[in-house]
Formats: structure tokens, C-alpha cells, sequence
């Protein structure tokens, strides 16, 4: 006998889904999926020529989720809903197959739902709404598939929260903080490279109370932003670096070689640093050495001081994530 999926579906519009017992994905200008041929390389050419403006990194997502919304979904398989607007975990069987809705506006790919429970997340643990609540629209259950299931037979009762629970949240935070390091870094890199990574830079130490000086564009000190706390010394020279191979002990030393008596340096880079280069860092207490991941945890750190346009440039929104009590 063939083992029932637990798939998991996210709606912008979630009362659509329980008012028409149903489930729903877009990207509608697709047209109906079942003439297309049945492979994901058949989905990727189909959405590539329906979206050419789309992001090329996203195309095998979303063509993957479409070609498993209609060839790998089955009759009799389960699906979790978490609907927002009544912070709701709902459980249905499909009962139908794919159907393209285009009479609606904008069209829609749908399949026929029986919603057999609606429960509060509170009835969950912390692990399986984490699972639920990934960002992706269509996506399968697997962690905590069984626990999902077993809801539908629980008489209302909130589901034994399993003893290795914190350490899924433990986890799954420390997923999310990952994520969210990737789209930064990802950001500066695609958006801010050179000059225009040192003005950011600059902002940002504006953010953490310098003032800052940028340099001349073109010039040859190997500094690129001079930096002060207040109005007296000590300075702080700042070089900025935006390329992707790890920066070496001799580049390093182009900045001591350009401090006087009594400054301080920092050296920024997207990337990392040799062995060398760090060795020399600890042996250089003067000289302070940022990575990207260092230079994330600043930009969280100092988010809401920057400026609104490199706010544009990325976009986060703050939210509060439970952690292990030690």
C-alpha cells in the first residue's frame, strides 16, 4: 500500500481555501499545467518563457512546485494549512484532481480539499510550526508528519510536545539566522560592490555613533574611509574590500603601512581571511578584522539606524524567535 504525503501550502488569501474546500497555488499566466509535458525541465523552459523577468535562481523552485502540484500530489494524501488570519492549523485530505481555474482572476491551479480539523497552533510543537512555516509555498512535510496525523484522532487535546523539541527550535533559529546572513551577504554582494560598499560602510559606522570621512575616489592611500568617535583622537583608518577571495596577511599590511602613531585600523571584507592574514590580526591588537558574517551581525545589531535607503537595499523586518533556556 502506498504511503500517504503530508504536504504543507501557504495563501495569501487563506479564507478562499476553507469557504471552497479547496487548495490553491498562482502563477496562473502558466496556463494549464497538464498540457505541458511531464518533467521539471519541461516546467523550467515553460515558467522561464512565461516569466523572463524572473529571478533566474528562482526558477527551479517555483517550476518544482507547480510540477509537484499536479504530478506528485496525490487523491488521499494530506495537506496542513496554517491559515493567518485566525492563527488556525488546518488538516484536510485531497480529494481532487488538478483543475486549472481559469475563469478566475488572475487564474489559479487548484485541487479539490476536505478539511477534517482546525486546531490552534498552541496545539503544536514548537518544531512542527517551525516545519510549517518555511517560505515556501508548496512544500512536503516530513519531520513531523506523524505528529500532524496524529491531531486528526486527538479529541481536542494539545499534542505531547516531544522531549527532543528544543533542541528542533534550537535549530530551526538557528536556520533562520542563517538564511538571513545569505540574503544579506548576497545583497551587499549584488548591490553594493566597490565604491559603493564604502559608502554603506560608512553609514553604518554613522549608525554605531563615528563620524566618518570617505576618501577620495581614486585615491592611492589604501584607505577608504577615516573614522572618528568624537572630535578628538584616536582616528580610525578603514579599508573596504568587496570581492570574494579571502583576504591575505600582505593586503593587511598595506593598512598598517599607512597608519601614523596612535591610529587604529579596521578591514572589512565580504569574504574571510587566510590563516595568515588572522594570525597576523591577533598579532596586531591595533588592527581589528571584520567577515562577513562579523559584518551582519552589525548591520542587525545597528538596522534601524541606517539609512532608509540601504534599508531598501535590504529589506528586513524585525521578529522575535523563542530560544533554549540554558
Amino acid at each position: 500500500m502506498e504511503e500517504k504525503r503530508v504536504w504543507g501550502i501557504h495563501a495569501t488569501d487563506g479564507r478562499m481555501f476553507l469557504d471552497k474546500n479547496m487548495i490553491a497555488i498562482g502563477w496562473g499566466e502558466m496556463g494549464d499545467l497538464s498540457l505541458i509535458e511531464a518533467s521539471r525541465e519541461a516546467f523550467k523552459e515553460k515558467y522561464q518563457k512565461t516569466y523572463p523577468d524572473g529571478r533566474v535562481q528562482g526558477i527551479p523552485t517555483t517550476a518544482g512546485m507547480l510540477y509537484r502540484f499536479i504530478h506528485e500530489m496525490r487523491v488521499g494524501d494530506y495537506v496542513i494549512f496554517p491559515s493567518k488570519f485566525n492563527r488556525e492549523i488546518n488538516i484536510g485530505i485531497i480529494e481532487g484532481e488538478y483543475i486549472y481555474l481559469e475563469e478566475e482572476n488572475p487564474p489559479i491551479h487548484t485541487r479539490k480539499v476536505k478539511w477534517l480539523k482546525h486546531l490552534p497552533r498552541t496545539a503544536f510543537s514548537q518544531g512542527a510550526l517551525y516545519e510549517a512555516g518555511t517560505a515556501l509555498t508548496l512544500f512536503s512535510v516530513k519531520n513531523y508528519a506523524d505528529e500532524y496525523l496524529s491531531a486528526l484522532s486527538q479529541k481536542g487535546k494539545k499534542i505531547e510536545i516531544a522531549s527532543d523539541d528544543e533542541d528542533a527550535v534550537a535549530k530551526n533559529a538557528e536556520d533562520i539566522l542563517d538564511n538571513t546572513t545569505d540574503f544579506i551577504l548576497k545583497e551587499l554582494s549584488k548591490n553594493l560592490k566597490g565604491y559603493a560598499l564604502e559608502e554603506f560602510v560608512a553609514d553604518l559606522l554613522r549608525a554605531m555613533g563615528y563620524r566618518t570621512i570617505l576618501s577620495p575616489h581614486g585615491g592611492d592611500s589604501g584607505i577608504d574611509i577615516t573614522a572618528y568617535k568624537d572630535e578628538l583622537p584616536p582616528r580610525i583608518l578603514v579599508q573596504v574590500k568587496s570581492g570574494d577571495g579571502d583576504i591575505s596577511e600582505s593586503t593587511i599590511q598595506s593598512l598598517k603601512g599607512a597608519m601614523r602613531e596612535g591610529d587604529y585600523g579596521l578591514f572589512i571584507t565580504l569574504s574571510d581571511y587566510t590563516k595568515n592574514a588572522r594570525r597576523y590580526l591577533d598579532n596586531t591588537p591595533i588592527i581589528r578584522g571584520i567577515n562577513g558574517t562579523d559584518l551582519v551581525e552589525l548591520i542587525l545589531k545597528y538596522y534601524d539606524e541606517l539609512s532608509k535607503a540601504y534599508q531598501r537595499i535590504i529589506p528586513l523586518r524585525k521578529v522575535y524567535i523563542p530560544i533554549v533556556a540554558l
